[in-house]
């Protein structure tokens, strides 16, 4: 019989470890409730053990739900977006959200083969609260994305009921965000470690907005020899440590991320920033193998798009895209820490067949934390400080035209993704004898005015 080392100490945040998560530091509650108007619920559903009997058990599953604008979405929707990694997985909903760049539902997590069932929940409970859907108003389609965790769940016994679904939304509340083996996460699997439902976010300083991002995943994914916590290759070491224990074989596993920010971005905008979430996945690990579902939803709880209006123009609040920057870095370090998170937190758990899935074992991290401290302590990060002043930094509204280079340019003042400083001189005309534009003086020549003609452009006299 192998032995599984097991570690039943307390179990805590990744951040309380020590690791080195990212320059930007997180919000009140480390969580995506920090963005305003987030609420987070779950139901857990735990029962039975032993030999696999399907529609019996034993059930390690539940249902997680994200409610934006406080529950409210559907009446005063958001504009959202998406990415798809990988696709071998669902997130059921994403076709409308990727044409309209609207969220108007409630996002759920659950199981695989309880998508329907979840779906089917949440549209009836949003025909109870709003009962025009399908004649007055549109009909809707929810959004539900699934993992598998059908190595320590009776998937296919399909235990997931609608008063599950009603149950988790019913729970969904502000402030610190429940983690691990819940809701969702439940039979979740990271890094054949535990794994489940793990949250993190960023509060960006003022000089590069102020504005808040959050990241929530359900984490289900990877193979222990490439887990990677904040960088260090623990995953390497434990394998040699877990070295014939059992571990879920025929699959990779998958994840679902959800990100919300109160920064101002169009759907365009957030399909980008969830791009750079498969960054921060890929930070712990995940290579997105063939079988693997890296799916990843996002909204902006910036602008509210009503379904009622007699407008027939909505004005909204728009980032730059020169400014994303910040938001992109933001996403990847948050989505890093949601995912260490759900490791951190997610206990032991033995499920369907006797299968049994250690917890990750934080006094081998702190361990490897210890030994790295020096090299840590000699690198001073200063989250706040800019490569520029902060008065070039700050955003703002204004727009001036004139000389500029791309060395001092306000991001408004640089057009596109190329650095292309604005308005450009045309080229001069080389006079007969004169010297070619590349010889030494060319640059020089540029930027004096022809003869004949009048700030620097050809004459406009007839030739």
């Amino acid at each position: 019989m192998v032995h599984i080392p097991e570690y039943n100490g307390p179990r805590v945040r990744a951040r309380e470890l020590g690791l080195p998560l990212g320059r930007f530091k997180p919000g009140k509650y480390n969580a995506i409730t920090d963005v305003d108007g987030i609420l987070v619920g779950h139901c857990t559903l735990i029962q039975g053990e032993g030999p696999l009997r399907p529609g019996h058990g034993p059930v390690r599953t539940g249902v997680t739900a994200i409610l934006p604008n406080n529950g409210n979405i559907f009446m005063e929707r958001m504009t959202g977006g998406g990415f798809v990694l990988n696709g071998a997985g669902e997130v059921s909903g994403m076709t409308q959200l990727m044409e309209w760049g609207l969220i108007e539902t409630p996002i759920l997590l659950t199981n695989t083969m309880a998508v329907g069932a979840v779906s089917d929940g949440v549209a009836r409970h949003l025909v109870e609260r709003y009962p025009g859907i399908g004649d007055e108003h549109d009909v809707i389609i929810p959004i539900v994305g699934e993992c598998d965790d059908s190595w320590l769940n009776d998937i296919s016994g399909r235990h997931v009921r609608e008063e599950h679904v009603y149950e988790a939304i019913r729970n969904a509340a502000t402030g610190p965000v429940a983690e691990g083996n819940v809701g969702g996460g439940t039979g979740m699997v990271t890094c054949d470690f535990k794994g489940g439902i793990g949250t993190a976010s960023r509060k960006l300083p003022e000089v590069m907005g102020g504005y808040t991002l959050g990241v929530l995943v359900m984490s289900n994914f990877g193979k222990m020899h490439n887990l990677r916590v904040g960088g260090l290759p623990v995953g390497e070491v434990l394998a040699e440590k877990f070295k014939g224990a059992p571990k879920r074989g025929t699959t990779y596993g998958s994840i679902i991320a959800v990100v919300a920010t109160d920064a101002p971005l169009l759907s365009h905008q957030i399909n980008r920033l969830c791009k750079r979430v498969g960054l921060g996945i890929g930070r712990v690990g995940s290579y997105a193998a063939h079988g693997s579902g890296e799916i990843v939803v996002g909204f902006s709880t910036a602008n509210i798009i009503p379904r009622r209006t007699q407008k027939m123009v909505y004005k909204l609040k728009l980032l730059l895209d020169q400014r994303l920057d910040p938001l992109y870095e933001a996403v990847m370090e948050a989505t890093e820490e949601a995912i260490l998170n759900a490791m951190c937190m997610a206990t032991s758990m033995t499920g369907a067949n006797g299968n049994h899935c250690p917890a990750l074992p934080l006094d081998e991290v702190r361990n490897f934390v210890d030994a790295c401290k020096p090299i840590f302590a000699s690198v001073k990060k200063r989250p706040h400080q800019s490569s520029a002043p902060a008065s070039r930094e700050k955003p703002t509204d204004e727009d001036r035209e004139g000389e500029v280079t791309v060395s001092t340019a306000r991001p408004t003042q640089v057009r596109g993704a190329e650095g292309i400083p604005f308005p450009t001189r045309p080229v001069p005309e080389v006079e007969p004898g004169g010297e070619p534009g590349g010889e030494p003086g060319a640059e020089q020549a540029s930027s004096t005015p022809l003869k004949g003609s009048s700030s620097g452009s050809p004459s406009g006299s007839d030739s």
